[in-house]
């Protein structure tokens, strides 16, 4: 058990955990809440080399580039949620996609990357990547005999993304982190931050990383961005020298205090996200301008059975196809919608809503071969509305989405 200084107690239940990880009361001036801590440098308690190679097991603050205690905090709360051993934050969720990734990988190993997912860590594998001779390929992660299939003798990563952006696809974490390692795969990474730490813990399942974009549900506000990587202290000590002091995408401190405060309240906010969404979904189903639903609370998603297994939570994260052109009913939305906010980005208090053409972002981003199209239309069609349904009343939502789509 660990508890006292980091204000972390392996026994504590995880609403407690949300408050009280990271945030012990300050010893010096007894403040209960976390300080803000600004500071770039800091004055050593003993003598400490220039690099920060030359540091070694010293525990106190040198440079904010290398660590800050506001940061810190939020650290030990996210391994506290996840149930890791440390985390490491970044400056956004591309951030710590990116220092995971180019941290741990090499000129002539592969990434095996889930075909449908986050589209900047898409672009990144697609278009950057190669540049720096990392093979990438992409996999239909619902299904493991894809997966093994397409796993090479130098993959040294497979990225899972779960429920996937925008299709709200699911991974069996457990089962392909199982079969990876099984082939030598050495890491297993999951992008979770559809799902939050409240709905999967994707290291209980036998992932090595788990990654988040802290800028949507843990910040929660819409106010402050971050990412983070979280797993073995180990590996994340030799990746806080490579990834946080030589690529340099550190975490403000004052983004890091916004987000603890958004972090406290995440349990009791994930239960509101689900009610309305679960409230929403249902609604939207029923609707006779809405052709399709994808959420996984619902019994109509296809892998329902894989959410009820490996989701305590079903988040607030759906997609959905109208039978008129989404264009159109995108226009509308722009122009009238009055509660739910026309804008990209997801996981916020406030509900947001966004139309993701196939066209544009098969163009852009994915570029699928064609059976990997013909897939990805099978789910999204010409495109898809993503809905981050907040925590607002759920009648006032359905009211609002009535209005743009009712005609």
């Amino acid at each position: 058990m660990n508890s006292g200084k980091s204000g972390r107690n392996d026994g504590w239940a995880v609403e407690t955990t949300a408050v009280h990880a990271g945030e012990p009361v300050d010893p010096a001036t007894r403040a209960s809440s976390p300080n803000l801590v600004m500071s770039v440098t800091f004055a050593p308690t003993e003598l400490t080399g220039f690099s920060a190679r030359d540091e070694k097991d010293y525990e106190g603050f040198v440079y904010a580039r290398v660590g800050s205690p506001t940061v810190r905090q939020l650290e030990e709360k996210l391994a506290a949620l996840e149930g890791a051993e440390a985390a490491l934050c970044y400056a956004s969720g591309i951030g710590a996609v990116h220092a995971l990734i180019a941290g741990r990988l090499s000129k002539g190993d592969h990434l095996l990357m889930a075909d449908t997912n986050y589209v900047a860590a898409a672009e990144l594998a697609r278009d950057t990547l190669p540049r720096f001779g990392i093979e990438t390929s992409f996999a239909d992660t619902s299904n493991a005999d894809e997966v093994a299939e397409a796993i090479r003798p130098n993959t040294r990563m497979l990225w899972l993304e779960t429920p996937a952006n925008p299709t709200m696809r699911l991974c069996d974490i457990a089962r392909l982190s199982k079969l990876a390692h099984a082939k030598g795969v050495r890491d297993v990474a999951v992008d979770s931050t559809f799902a939050s730490p409240i709905g999967t813990n994707p290291l209980a399942l036998g992932a090595d990383f788990v990654v988040h974009s802290l800028t949507k549900y843990i910040g929660g506000h819409g106010d402050a961005m971050g990412g983070a990587v979280i797993g073995r202290k180990h590996e994340l000590d030799a990746l806080n020298l490579e990834a946080s002091v030589h690529f340099g995408g550190v975490l403000s401190p004052f983004n890091a205090w916004l987000i603890l405060r958004g972090a406290a309240t995440l349990p009791i906010r994930m239960r509101a996200h689900e009610e309305a969404a679960m409230a929403v979904a249902r609604h939207l189903e029923a609707h006779p301008a809405v052709k399709r639903v994808f959420y996984p609370g619902l019994a109509s998603h296809p892998q329902h059975a894989l959410a009820k297994q490996q989701m305590r939570n079903f988040s607030g994260m759906m997609t959905f196809q109208t039978h008129e052109p989404g264009v159109e009913v995108a226009r509308r939305m722009v122009k009238e919608l009055e509660v739910i906010h026309y804008a990209v980005s997801l996981g916020h208090h406030r509900s947001l809503v966004c139309w993701i053409a196939t066209d544009d972002i098969e163009k852009s981003t994915f570029r699928h071969d064609a059976e990997q199209l013909r897939r990805y239309r099978g789910y999204a069609g010409d495109g898809v509305f993503r809905l981050s349904v907040g925590i607002e009343a759920a009648g006032d939502l359905c009211r609002d989405l009535d209005r743009v789509l009712s005609r």
